[in-house]
């Protein structure tokens, strides 16, 4: 589940990390009121108007301004609110912008100049070890820092049977090129970051920038957080920050009724029972000049209610071409299956206008196989797997 960046810091904050402080609101009178707060509460005169959505790359977009004044703050946010925001990490059409972050001001002058470091906190899948994977180079797209300047990125393995070591968070200020305060604020910022990471069940987290400021202060002024959605349950509160207007609607409708679905590029809406078989039905239709439309795992109660509701959320794609149902009988029966997809066709009627190839295996498929061939229904029934992938192939010719 990704959050917002002020969504982010709350998280941060409560487990000690220093953040930049901000409110957020919801128009330009909102951005108004929360401006003069953040003046009476840190002595800010400026302030950072942020878009909140869930991309990268915000400032690029014109998503972040400086406000010098209150008539710039609320000029300024009446501008982004109601943009669709286009970053790079967004579609062509962008993301619409429903709120802003008002912020803090933390670039303020002092005896030392500023500096901005990358820092995140992510599974190293290889080791199977969570890292932090930190930078000088902050501010800036990290994957062009690891293309161009590659020595400048540096990562931190933390054995999951003690822990993030102090030893390993001064390793980190060190090489940073921090000393003096800096080096022990940011070592104990290190330190609350890993803690917050784990003990709120996340995937990601990524502070671009970690900001030095000029009087050695060491705080995140931007946070992008992933929580685990498998580890929601211990978390109940985390639940509600979650924001529907930012996530794929037909994903959305696919989660409320149950389906495990990934809307993806292609031409083939798939149809599947399992992960694993869902990830080799994708390589099939590759293989058969397609490319996936979706990737859609029905689970292990396939039946004609289930079957209908898969067909209606694939079909929404206005891009497939076709589909493929491809399941396995082991839980599920296979014939308990067919019976559900030519029921959920015969309900659909003239809403199904696109080519359906079947291939159903395991228990009772040959009665399966039967009852799909007999239902005199444009359903084009196959056993093995290039046998469905000809079928495929056909179709899109």
């Amino acid at each position: 589940m990704n959050l917002h960046e002020y969504q982010g810091k709350e998280i941060l904050n409560s487990f000690g990390v220093r953040i930049q402080r901000g409110i957020v609101a919801q128009n330009a009178k909102e951005a108004v009121a929360a401006a003069k707060q953040l003046t009476a509460e840190t002595g800010t005169g400026w302030h950072v108007i942020k878009a909140q959505v869930h991309a990268g790359g915000r400032g690029k977009g014109g998503g972040v301004k400086l406000a010098k004044n209150l008539q710039e703050v609320e000029e300024l946010a009446g501008q982004i609110i109601g943009m669709n925001l286009i970053t790079p990490q967004t579609s062509a059409e962008g993301k619409k912008v429903h709120q802003v972050l008002i912020a803090e001001d933390v670039y303020y002058p002092g005896d030392n100049e500023p500096d901005e470091y990358y820092m995140s906190v992510l599974l190293n899948r290889t080791s199977g070890r969570n890292m932090i994977m930190y930078s000088t180079e902050g501010g800036m797209d990290i994957e062009a820092v690891a293309e161009e300047t590659p020595h400048l990125i540096f990562t931190e393995e933390i054995d999951p049977s003690v822990g993030l070591l102090p030893f390993q968070a001064r390793r980190i200020a060190f090489n940073l090129g921090l000393s003096g305060g800096a080096f022990k604020e940011m070592t104990k910022f290190v330190m609350a970051l890993y803690t917050a990471y784990v003990k709120s069940d996340s995937s990601l987290f990524e502070i671009n920038p970690v900001l030095k400021t000029s009087d050695d202060k060491i705080m995140a002024v931007d946070a992008k957080v992933t929580i685990d959605d498998n580890a929601l349950y211990r978390h109940k509160n985390y639940v509600d920050m979650r924001d529907i207007r930012e996530e794929n609607p037909i994903e959305v409708e696919a989660n409320e009724v149950g389906l495990n679905y990934v809307d993806l590029d292609g031409n083939v809406g798939c149809m599947v029972n399992g992960a694993g078989l869902a990830m080799a039905t994708m390589d099939l239709i590759k293989q058969a000049g397609g490319e996936p439309a979706n990737f859609l795992d029905v689970g292990g109660t396939a039946d004609a209610k289930r079957v209908e509701e898969a067909f209606r959320i694939i079909l929404k794609d206005d891009n497939v071409k076709a589909i493929l149902i491809n399941i396995f009988g082991g839980i599920v029966r296979c014939d308990r299956v067919a019976q559900g997809v030519v029921d959920a066709y015969k309900n659909m009627g003239d809403a199904i206008k696109v080519p359906i190839i079947v291939r159903l295996q395991g228990t009772n498929a040959d009665i399966a196989k039967e009852l799909i061939d007999s239902s005199g229904l444009d359903v084009q029934s196959a056993v093995e797997f290039q046998e469905a992938a000809d079928k495929v192939q056909a179709v899109l010719a």
